[in-house]
């Protein structure tokens, strides 16, 4: 029981040790797949990674990294059918901060991805919140314990 309370310690410091950000500045890709059909791969290369910081808004702290697929069903306003990857460093910290949402109007969609870790704009299996990563290491644990 001893041995299995020591794991549990050492399994929660190192999730705590891993979910702590330093104070190193935002990276998140940077790039649209209808200039740079990279974007749309699931994970671009590091030649599109940017570091938020260098964005020159005072106004405005990029906070978050933001992933946007776009559809245009069918010709609206002279656009032909398409679908675009659109990633960058992003500001609006509203509520869906670690969230999808989706849009759609006038011939077309998008889903709409935010997430504040680096580089979490690749891939939205990365979309998980803190809460669900303790949950499921909690789970782990207790099924050892």
């Amino acid at each position: 029981m001893e041995r299995t309370s020591a794991i549990a310690i050492a399994s929660l410091a190192i999730f705590i040790a891993a979910s702590i950000q330093p104070g190193s500045a935002l990276k998140c890709y940077e790039c649209n797949s209808h200039n740079d059909s990279r974007c749309a791969q699931e994970v671009p290369p590091a030649t599109l990674e940017k570091d938020c910081s260098t964005h020159q808004n005072e106004a405005k702290k990029y906070v978050l990294c933001r992933k946007i697929v776009q559809t245009i069903e069918y010709e609206v306003n002279g656009l032909i059918p398409d679908t675009r990857v659109i990633r960058s460093c992003g500001w609006d910290d509203t509520t869906h901060k670690n969230a999808c949402y989706q849009r759609s109007g006038f011939g077309g969609r998008q889903e709409v991805c935010a997430c504040t870790t680096d580089l979490c704009n690749s891939s939205p299996a990365l979309f998980l919140s803190s809460t669900t990563i303790l949950a499921t290491l909690a789970l782990t644990l207790k099924s050892l314990l």
